[in-house]
């Protein structure tokens, strides 16, 4: 995640997190994984996913993998938890990490996955809040093992001195009505004549300006608009002054989910990758460069992907269409460049 995300992320959190939501979020340094993570009696551990919000939970069982578990450093394995940092402070950025409804618990589609991964490699998970500049600190300095926190994978990261897991798609958006006929393959001629909106700053908007200057060379139009806040963004939407909202896919997924029994439900057109049309971009989980925690990492969860709790947590999350086949480690980033 880039710094543009920053401002899109509190942005799109204000719409859906309460002020007491926000204090216990900020208030939240740490916390027990018991409300999400249990035994059964065969000793496998019970995640639940999507507790303590407005989406239906799901219960996914997920065995110790000994053969992946022997693969980590002594030392974690000793200390027996993996320490998640995830980067939601002050506000979080829904559905991927914010304060549950129990205003206490920190959860989301990110630190769901650290969950399932440290189940995987037999350990509890130690999920731990921080600034979103505060995350990378940590992970630095040994505090955090794993970043799980919308990080997309870049050749400056790497750089910097981390390592990556990748785990889904960095994929942009483009939100529409239900009602709505077209749909949005990657080819941006079907946005000619249409109007969408995109929050300003951000890399979106560069990518949707691009596209306008392109159809406007081929002597065609693309009404790009921008709106002070996100309720303004969706009213504009709901009664027809714009045909589709450009922003990154989560979010997007995020609020078709709770406008499917409103009115004026909305469904995703499509996505585009965040990285441009020449290169996927990656979400992957960061580990301190060369700490030994990359590799079993990658390992649980493409044991994950081969078992299908990965498959339904993205379902839970609505964000099957950001699906990765395998996990990779260190792939090809975002250029120094684009980064």
């Amino acid at each position: 995640m880039s710094p543009w995300r920053t401002r899109l992320r509190r942005a799109a959190a204000t719409l859906t997190l309460a002020a007491t939501a926000s204090t216990a979020l900020t208030a939240c340094g740490g916390e027990p994984s018991a409300a999400t993570s249990t035994k059964d009696a065969a000793g496998n551990t019970v995640v639940t996913i999507a507790a303590n919000t407005d989406l239906a939970p799901v219960r996914l069982t997920v065995p110790t993998v000994e053969s992946i578990r022997a693969s980590l450093p002594q030392s974690v394995r000793d200390r027996g938890t993996l320490v998640i940092g995830v980067g939601a402070l002050p506000d979080g950025f829904p559905p991927l990490a914010f304060v549950g409804t129990d205003q206490r618990t920190l959860t989301g589609a990110e630190p769901d996955l650290g969950r399932l991964v440290a189940a995987v490699l037999g350990l509890e998970p130690d999920v731990q809040n921080a600034s979103w500049q505060n995350l990378f600190v940590r992970l630095q300095s040994g505090q955090f093992d794993a970043g799980f926190s919308n990080i997309t994978d870049t050749e400056q990261r790497k750089q910097q001195g981390f390592d990556f897991a990748a785990y889904r798609k960095d994929n942009l958006g483009l939100e529409t009505l239900a009602s709505a006929d077209w749909k949005f393959d990657g080819d941006y001629h079907v946005l000619a004549g249409k109007a969408v909106a995109v929050d300003t700053g951000t890399n979106q908007e560069k990518i949707l300006k691009e596209w306008q200057a392109k159809l406007q060379a081929e002597g065609k139009t693309l009404d790009v608009r921008t709106f002070g806040d996100k309720n303004s963004t969706f009213l504009a939407l709901q009664s027809g002054r714009i045909d589709a909202y450009f922003a990154p896919n989560p979010g997007i997924a995020h609020h078709v989910q709770q406008t499917a029994k409103t009115p004026h439900p909305t469904r995703s057109a499509g996505s585009y990758s965040g990285a441009g049309e020449t290169l996927q971009g990656l979400i992957a989980a960061t580990t301190k460069k060369d700490n030994g925690l990359v590799k079993p990492l990658s390992e649980a969860i493409n044991y994950l992907i081969q078992n299908g709790q990965y498959a339904q947590w993205l379902a839970a999350y609505n964000l099957a269409d950001e699906a990765v086949p395998t996990s990779e480690v260190n792939p090809p980033g975002l250029p120094l460049d684009n980064s």
